[in-house]
């Protein structure tokens, strides 16, 4: 068996057909194909037509399991503290240093109620209210991530969400205790093991057991990303996710190990996942390609790596530091590394990218789980209108209007005008009502 060989797509800044060969690149379609739009479309009006019923008969279905109604597919409270408590003492410290820079940094975004006076007595402001209830729908099986649950379920808890649920599939039975415990440190309020577009149908419009919710957050296969575009509307949703992406600028002083590593760190997610380097050190770039087809057999996902990086991946040489900003904003990557020397100086340059990873030592993986700021973030070149999913995610702005008389007949006068210019007459008579004679 020969050794695998990565050999990521070289570009050339300022090449005849740079920006075609990167458009190429960056092509994604995240919208499902017919079948999987027929299939999401049956299995969500099924659980809406039958409820517990359909949900019990996909989850026998899909993931072989045994249970006979809905009581079997449900976790309260004491099952999730019970996780919390029977974990190994090094998980449990892990998860909790986690969560607590998490929630410190979310904590920051609370938003408050505001308002101001004007000098007629009229008052004007905004209030700030948390959610009711928010699903959160977890990955299960091979793929299983604690670190999603708290990424998901601490800021909704900061935001002062009155109920917290989570679905997640247990393929074969199979429990993941470190979701489990993740969800009672974050303060889940009950766990449905179930997942697929019938989870996320269930959330939406409610059965007789899974609430219906305000809004639902969190990652899924094409299936769930199909069931939630389906249901938005009837409920929020944080966004619909692409494939992992990570961008390094670097100035070709950062250990080309790390780098590769770093690249590594998000190829490793699937094989759609895309990991891009940039810089003006043309022989960095065959420095970290070595590091990579070194380091690539150390690691238990390589296949998966080196698909990534053959097919999605890439090295783009510039000449300078602002065209590597020029390029990272055309991408507006969903993690950017500014793996440079000064990235202070760099930073002012950048404006679109999810999140930025500064200097050599700040490695993508720790955002990943523990430096606090939200590791959803926006894909697929989102990042030039999207942000981090927050606290803001799970708190709705309703706009406070207050008049005094005599605001109220001035302001009217203006009313009358312009609805009366738009032909809305009631509108003009209710705000002329108001003018004093």
């Amino acid at each position: 068996m020969s050794e695998a060989r990565i050999q990521p797509v070289r570009l050339e800044y300022g090449s005849q057909d740079f920006t075609r060969q990167l458009d190429e690149l960056l092509a994604w379609e995240s919208v499902s194909d017919t079948h999987v739009h027929n299939t999401v479309t049956e299995i969500v009006h099924k659980v809406r037509s039958h409820g517990d019923a359909a949900l019990v008969e996909y989850t026998r279905q899909f993931d072989r399991s045994s249970a006979s109604d809905m009581n079997a597919l449900t976790l309260h409270r004491e099952r999730l503290q019970q996780a919390l408590e029977e974990l190994p003492q090094e998980q449990r410290a892990a998860l909790e240093v986690a969560a607590k820079r998490i929630r410190d940094y979310h904590e920051k975004q609370l938003q408050s109620d505001w308002s101001f006076t004007e000098a007629d007595g009229t008052r004007l402001g905004q209030r700030v209210t948390p959610l009711d209830r928010v699903g959160l729908y977890v990955p299960g099986g091979q793929a299983a991530y604690p670190s999603s649950v708290l990424m998901n379920a601490i800021p909704a808890s900061v935001a002062g969400v009155q109920e917290v649920v989570m679905v997640v599939p247990t393929p074969g039975g199979e429990v993941n205790e470190l979701v489990l415990a993740a969800a009672a440190l974050a303060g889940v309020d009950k766990v449905f093991t179930i997942g697929g577009a019938q989870a996320v149908a269930a959330l939406a419009y409610g059965t007789e057991t899974v609430p219906a919710v305000d809004k639902i957050v969190g990652p899924g296969n094409i299936y769930v990303a199909t069931a939630k575009r389906m249901v938005f509307g009837q409920v929020g949703i944080d966004m619909i996710a692409g494939p992992s992406e990570i961008l390094v600028i670097s100035d070709g002083k950062t250990d080309p190990d790390w780098v590769a590593m770093d690249l590594f760190s998000q190829a490793e997610h699937d094989e759609d996942a895309q990991a891009i380097l940039i810089s003006p050190d043309k022989a960095f770039l065959d420095q970290v390609q070595n590091s990579m087809n070194k380091l690539l057999p150390t690691l238990e996902r390589a296949g998966i790596i080196e698909q990534s990086m053959n097919e999605r991946g890439a090295f783009i040489h510039v000449p300078g530091f602002e065209q590597a900003a020029e390029v990272c904003n055309r991408i507006a990557p969903e993690h950017l590394e500014l793996s440079v020397e000064d990235p202070d100086a760099l930073l002012p340059l950048i404006r679109h990218a999810g999140a930025i990873f500064m200097g050599r030592y700040t490695a993508e993986a720790l955002g990943d789980y523990c430096a606090g700021p939200n590791h959803v973030l926006p894909t697929s070149g989102t990042a030039r209108f999207s942000s981090p999913l927050g606290v803001y995610d799970f708190q709705k702005r309703t706009s406070l209007i207050h008049f005094s008389a005599e605001g109220a007949s001035e302001a009217g006068k203006v009313a009358s005008v312009l609805a009366r210019g738009e032909g809305l007459t009631a509108h003009a008579r209710s705000a002329e009502y108001r003018i004093k004679s």
